[in-house]
């Protein structure tokens, strides 16, 4: 199983993309080989049926809820192949069948096929099939040994964020579920290139599973709402809500079954992370607007167009948004925030990646909801999809930066799940700003130390347009 973590800073799990579609979808994905003993597409494989959202990942770490799992879909008879899902069915394989020397070898190839030396410049092909060639020359007695021959193969990179992670370890990352009912969505393209939103993983036993959902079920709409067009990101956000109340979510069971719609109890609930105010300017011929995004959940998105459009509708003719000891959270939550500020076609950032799964460019859609010139404050704490959304803003010209230097942390993370339970969490791209700045390892320094006076912001942001134009 892969989960995809981009840039991280707090440990909360969910996701990236594991192949190339309009846009990142939330919370874990996974597809489970069916064999340690892979063939050289194995990678290719994973990553096309891997699919999975974004989350940051590092500094902090979360309690997680209940236990994602994965339920096989039943295959239908061979009359009916048309009906087939779309995403691979695999069988598992027992973790008692697979050899110590398999567990490690597994561990070997997902480096081997993915790891970004994001600057320490101790990987190189020839170096690691040498130690790849050193490991096996000798039997592993116990899973244990094995375990601790992969954390010393995965120190030697010298990259702090590529690790081993124990069954147990591995368990609670894998608990992490923000949607609240424990569900795993994923955004699969039809026939026809349109996209739908499918449940790839459930808690067994949890609200959705309970109510009657099923993996593979197609979500067709939440609490009327049709889901067409939306992202998984989004439709996560619409089940969202407080914890014991109840949202109607109408599904479609496989590619021809029938639609059904479950009234389904919430169980966990994010927290909004959005605080925000009217303030007056010193001569009290305009309004600031001044939001306190504390991290970015499942919520952030939908709070901040709430908090935006009621300080517009109040006369906020500047905006001040405070990232400061923000160290990240859902980066897709990031992105879907960013773009709130930006022209349509402006980047938002860059990936970059050794994969061409992780070399993408991300793009506003849309206008932006307000225009007004804008302060983002950053301090040494802001942090992953914070700095993501501070670039953002910063270079494309509708924000300047005030405080003190971020902490850079740009990289991307992917979880591997190995055959035995365990896993190991590796280095696979890095985030890059719209002006080709690479963030990790970097911070970004702010334009301004301390808050300047808005004539200031005004003559800098159109300083910033005039540029970039010419």
């Amino acid at each position: 199983m892969m989960v995809a973590l981009f840039c991280s800073c707090s440990l909360k799990l969910g996701v990236a993309t594991a192949r190339q579609l309009p846009s990142y979808p939330p919370i874990i994905s996974s597809y489970k080989h069916n064999s340690p003993q892979r063939s050289p597409e194995w990678h290719q494989t994973l990553a096309f049926h891997a699919l999975a959202g974004t989350l940051s990942f590092g500094l902090l770490l979360a309690s997680p809820p209940p236990s994602l799992s994965l339920q096989s879909p039943s295959l239908q008879s061979p009359t009916t192949q048309f009906c087939l899902e779309d995403e691979g069915v695999v069988e598992e394989v027992a973790p008692e069948s697979v050899t110590n020397e398999g567990i490690v070898e597994e561990a070997w190839e997902i480096v081997n096929d993915s790891f970004l030396d994001a600057g320490r410049h101790r990987w190189s092909p020839d170096m690691w099939l040498q130690k790849r060639e050193d490991i096996l020359s000798s039997s592993i007695p116990t899973r244990s040994k094995a375990h601790d021959v992969i954390r010393r193969m995965l120190a030697s990179l010298g990259d702090p964020y590529t690790r081993f992670l124990s069954p147990s370890e591995f368990s609670k990352m894998a608990r992490y579920d923000v949607t609240g009912i424990g569900v795993n969505l994923r955004e699969i393209p039809d026939d026809n290139g349109a996209i739908k939103v499918k449940v790839l993983g459930i808690i067994l036993d949890g609200p959705a599973h309970s109510a009657g959902v099923r993996q593979g079920d197609e979500v067709l709409s939440v609490n009327g709402v049709e889901i067409k067009g939306k992202s998984a990101f989004e439709v996560s956000s619409l089940l969202q809500g407080p914890k014991e109340t109840f949202v109607t979510i109408e599904v479609k069971h496989g590619n021809c079954g029938p639609v059904q719609s479950f009234k389904v109890q919430r169980q966990i609930t994010a927290r909004t992370p959005v605080f925000y105010r009217l303030e007056p300017v010193e001569n009290g011929a305009a309004s600031v607007g001044y939001i306190r995004l504390k991290e970015f959940n499942a919520l952030a998105r939908k709070d901040l167009v709430i908090a935006m459009k009621h300080l517009q509708d109040s006369g906020a003719s500047y905006f001040v948004l405070d990232l400061r000891d923000n160290l990240g959270g859902l980066v897709q939550a990031g992105i879907e925030a960013a773009k709130l500020f930006l022209n349509e076609g402006d980047t938002v950032t860059y990936t970059v990646g050794r994969d061409p799964q992780f070399q993408r460019t991300i793009v506003a859609e849309n206008a932006p909801l307000v225009t007004a010139p804008a302060i983002v404050l950053v301090n040494n704490r802001t942090a992953s999809a914070s700095e993501i959304v501070a670039t953002a803003l910063h270079d494309n010209c509708r924000a300047v930066l005030v405080g003190d230097r971020t902490f850079g942390k740009g990289l991307i993370q992917s979880v591997f799940e190995l055959h035995d339970g365990s896993g190991v969490v590796v280095t696979v791209g890095k985030y890059v700003t719209p002006n080709h700045m690479d963030i990790n390892g970097n911070g970004v320094e702010p334009d301004f130390p301390r808050i300047p006076a808005w004539s200031a912001v005004t003559k800098h942001l159109s300083d910033c347009n005039m540029q970039r134009k010419g």
